[in-house]
């Protein structure tokens, strides 16, 4: 199976998918939806609804309006846009945040408002690198990812979905140090983490001896399951 290194995931979307014919777009679990602003630069065509669940971030995005660009906060496992809505769905980062329980009700959503023949574009974190290593001392994603891939797998074997394709690829991650870390990775908005001074020492320990004099550089691998709406 081939890796890639990729800086930028919007060439690898537009490279497995023909974003021109895919102009009505979803981005479920959204956050900032960076990718989807610099998607709508590109594609004067598109437009973007991005759903998210995260009230403080809906705040932030309902303060940075783009054009054709729309946030509703909602979840994947409830989306409130009728049949047939988009012709493509990206979830970057964020099928493993979807509860356990509701995984195959979230998939099975985003089949429903795809038009017949539309993609769903899963990008997921996987468990393994350096970085990893650090983040796992405070935030243990290992059950959720497995699951989040599990419930991917079931999609396609119901027959509802086609796996058009599935690509592993590393993303480079750069740090100026470890506050830069904190401020990023412990004290984002969608999930409190309270560090004990024990637990916040274990982590800068583990972080520290990938400091460099221009920072901290670590590789994020990452899988891409790009699935076909039957």
């Amino acid at each position: 199976m081939s890796t890639r290194r990729v800086t930028d995931e919007l060439d690898l979307l537009g490279s497995l998918v023909d974003l021109p014919k895919h102009p009505r777009i979803v981005e479920l679990g959204c956050g900032a939806a960076h990718l989807s602003r610099k998607l709508l630069l590109r594609l004067p065509g598109s437009t973007v609804t991005g759903l998210e669940v995260d009230e403080r971030q809906m705040a932030k995005n309902l303060q940075m309006p783009q054009d054709r660009l729309t946030f509703v906060q909602a979840g994947a496992q409830a989306i409130p846009f009728d049949e047939q809505s988009f012709d493509l769905a990206l979830m970057l980062k964020s099928l493993h945040h979807v509860p356990l329980d509701l995984l195959d009700q979230a998939l099975a959503e985003v089949h429903r408002v795809l038009r017949p023949q539309g993609l769903l574009y899963v990008s997921e974190p996987v468990f393994a690198g350096a970085l990893n290593e650090v983040m796992r001392l405070f935030h243990d994603e290992e059950v959720v990812r497995a699951a989040a891939l599990a419930a991917v797998r079931r999609a396609v074997a119901s027959g509802a979905w086609e796996q058009v394709s599935e690509v592993h690829f590393e993303m480079p991650v750069h740090y100026r140090d470890f506050a830069e870390f904190e401020q990023r990775m412990i004290g984002v908005t969608f999930v409190e983490h309270k560090l004990d001074a024990a637990t916040l020492a274990a982590v800068r320990t583990r972080f520290e001896p990938h400091m460099s004099a221009d920072g901290a550089h670590f590789t994020r691998p990452m899988r891409v399951n790009l699935l076909r709406r039957r």
